[in-house]
């Protein structure tokens, strides 16, 4: 299994693939990748596949046919969203340990546009966080 800080750290590439995979509608075969963007090659396509296999981002949804030939089709393992909160709490974790959790919120909420909604949705996450913390003790 791969270690998981190298999981969301992606070359260029791989990034391009993986948001082809999250807008397509259904699985893609590798052969579906260069005609969604002629930039890549089916050999990049195939290698890059194989990586993002690797780090359990995607998986082969089904064998299908191609042609006569059958051939995998992959999907994404993580949704675009959860895979951008992974990569923020991981460089957050990496960041100087002097910035804290409330001065991070606050920035955010400081560019919010509804910031009186956050605060509300911030409100009822955190109750329920509370009472889990404290079932837990």
């Amino acid at each position: 299994m791969p270690r998981q800080n190298n999981r969301f750290k992606l070359t260029n590439r791989e990034l391009d693939i993986l948001n082809i995979l999250w807008t397509a509608e259904k699985p893609l075969l590798a052969s579906d990748i260069p005609r969604i963007d002629n930039s890549i090659s089916i050999n990049t396509a195939q290698a890059v596949l194989r990586k993002l296999l690797k780090k359990n981002l995607i998986e082969v949804a089904d064998i299908v046919y191609s042609g006569t030939v059958l051939s995998r089709s992959y999907q994404p393992t993580i949704s675009s969203n959860d895979f951008s909160l992974q990569q923020f709490v991981k460089q957050f974790q990496n960041l100087n340990k002097s910035i804290s959790t409330p001065s991070i919120v606050a920035t955010l909420l400081e560019h919010e546009k509804n910031e009186k909604i956050v605060i509300e949705e911030l409100e009822k996450m955190l109750k329920e966080r509370k009472k889990l913390l404290e079932g837990e003790d």
